[in-house]
């Protein structure tokens, strides 16, 4: 295999690469950005019964300052039990991490491989960032159907996109 096949190849896997991780992040954002909208639908409500809870017991109306106390727990229950916080921090985690794999393969494919002098390195450096995306594939939760559609549709748009990529 010449030099030229070598490096195209290595050019393709780290677009691959680079692909995935767009793909990923994204995915991991929307799933961040939807429990953390989850987590207001929810808290919110159950701050304002909560508080309704209290006044209407000042003012000595027992029946509905138990239905809104029920109501407040209900919900405060469920943002306990769902940990949409702890969910949404797990997903822009691994959103991040993604990006960041994602940053480095394009460097990588832009700039480290034009050392065409240097084929195990690039070829060990192109492993390095295949194995990072193994790792984090492995470690982070999985991205729901819908956030993963969400992402691709945005995608296509232009949503991921530099402005540089569409001068070339």
């Amino acid at each position: 295999m010449s030099n030229i096949e070598i490096i195209s190849s290595l050019f393709k896997e780290a677009k691959r690469i680079e692909e995935d991780t767009i793909y990923s992040s994204k995915g991991h954002f929307n799933a961040e950005s939807f429990f953390i909208k989850c987590n207001y639908y929810l808290g919110i409500p159950a701050t304002i019964l909560a508080a309704l809870a209290g006044a209407t017991l000042i003012k000595n109306y027992p029946t509905c300052a138990t239905i809104f106390t029920l109501l407040a727990s209900l919900l405060m229950g469920l943002m306990t039990f769902l940990k949409l916080n702890e969910r949404a921090a797990i997903h822009r985690h691994a959103a991040t991490q993604f990006l960041a794999l994602r940053n480095n393969t394009r460097i990588f494919r832009n700039v480290e491989l034009l050392d065409v002098d240097q084929l195990e390195k690039l070829k060990n450096q192109l492993k390095m960032l295949s194995d990072t995306r193994n790792k984090l594939n492995q470690e982070s939760p999985c991205i729901p159907r819908w956030a993963f559609i969400t992402a691709r549709r945005g995608i296509e748009e232009g949503e991921a996109r530099h402005t540089v990529d569409e001068e070339n």
